[in-house]
């Protein structure tokens, strides 16, 4: 069960005013806020043993080395990663994904296919382009359905022996669909691909399981897991890291270095070349112990109570039309009011203290699609409550009567 004005009490950022109204927070999907146990390992980084990692025989830079790393196995340990080197720190989600179109550089062919979902982000398509116009690969797309699913059976239509790579999101960050990545993963693999799964807005709602999902890649940012910005994770099997070339040189990342020629260091040093963001990676592995501490379960449980009462509440409303009604999906409500452009109610609700996004969420053909510009995104969180939603819809009623 979720204590939830316990809950409330570690996250300070809820106390505030926002325009004179008490702060309503639905833009966990963007990021989530951070509780007062995470900021304190921030603060006592800096206070304490802020020095650099691996290098200094010095006490500081032993301490920040130790809680780095130790951080590094609290995350192996939370998505049951084999090997603490099969995790490797990035900056976010996006930087993960663009280090291994990298890799497979070297490894494609012109000729080569690569699948795509039609619900990614933009950081899980751009990346992929421009790897084909490098390797001359040839993108494919799964198609999606009006409900915001994918369509499965394009899907086993599209997979031959010429697909190397596939790329898909646990979860769309613009619909709240939950994917099969397992199916996905499974049909993959019996024609030899590799699967990347995106896991940026999975992981706030799931603990994913790497290695029961046998998925070759894995990535995530810190900051959708009440961790700090500028921090994600990279998870890849060992077999997949070894064959690829690194991302970046420098420092940190190598063995032996000579102006005639250089050695790589291992695993998970070969890809994380210059000093790290270490108060970053520290934090990230205090985060998850907080939200360990609640319950992936405890989390996924209340969630889905704010997304059905959110979604009964919001569908009363007339001219109202909810984008993304898979059976299957976590606490995303991605709306429009009839005739009314989304960024006009976002305006109008932050004047009432209510935090959403607007747009097309770096998921633009999601919108094409559908044939808009964009929608309204409430997204909840575990520290949310129904009486935020009440305060959501009669802000979007009152939006309503002054747009309309």
């Amino acid at each position: 069960m979720i204590d939830i004005n316990k809950i409330r009490k570690d996250f300070p950022i809820l106390n505030r005013q926002v325009n004179g109204k008490p702060l309503v927070y639905f833009d966990n999907a963007a990021t989530s806020q951070t509780p007062q146990q995470v900021i304190d390992v921030i603060v006592d980084y800096y206070s304490n043993y802020n020095a650099n990692i691996h290098r200094g025989v010095h006490a500081l830079s032993q301490e920040a080395t130790d809680k780095y790393e130790a951080a590094r196995h609290t995350i192996q340990k939370h998505f049951n990663a084999k090997q603490a080197y099969e995790v490797i720190f990035t900056s976010g989600t996006t930087h993960s994904i663009n280090l291994v179109a990298n890799g497979f550089t070297s490894i494609l062919k012109k000729g080569d296919q690569l699948i795509v979902s039609a619900l990614e982000h933009h950081s899980n398509i751009v990346p992929w382009q421009m790897l084909c116009e490098k390797t001359g690969a040839i993108l494919k797309v799964i198609p999606m359905t009006p409900e915001g699913e994918l369509d499965m059976e394009a899907y086993d239509a599209l997979l031959n022996d010429k697909t190397k790579l596939v790329f898909v999101n646990h979860i769309s960050n613009a619909l709240g669909t939950i994917n099969p990545i397992k199916s996905i993963i499974d049909k993959a693999h019996k024609f030899g691909a590799a699967v990347l799964i995106d896991g940026a807005q999975a992981s706030p709602h799931i603990k994913p399981d790497v290695q029961a999902l046998d998925v070759d890649f894995y990535v995530t940012s810190a900051h959708k897991i009440c961790g700090p910005t500028g921090v994600g994770m990279l998870y890849g099997k060992e077999e997949w890291l070894n064959k690829m070339e690194p991302y970046q040189g420098g420092g940190e990342m190598i063995d032996q270095v000579t102006f005639e020629k250089t050695t790589y260091a291992g695993l998970p040093h070969k890809f994380e070349a210059g000093t790290p963001n270490i108060c970053g990676g520290i934090a990230f592995g205090a985060a998850l112990d907080y939200m360990n501490a609640i319950g992936f379960d405890n989390i996924a449980e209340y969630e889905h109570e704010l997304l059905n009462y959110g979604t009964k509440q919001l569908q009363d409303i007339e001219g109202l039309k909810i984008y993304g009604t898979s059976k299957n999906k976590t606490s995303v409500i991605s709306f429009n009011l009839e005739g009314i452009h989304p960024y006009d109610v976002g305006t109008l609700l932050d004047k009432m203290g209510i935090a959403v996004r607007t747009g097309h969420h770096c998921a633009q053909p999601i919108m094409d699609y559908f044939k808009i510009p964009g929608t309204v995104r409430a997204s909840f969180a575990f520290y949310n409550t129904k009486e935020e939603i009440d305060t959501l819809v009669q802000g979007v009623k009152k939006a309503k009567m002054m747009l309309s």
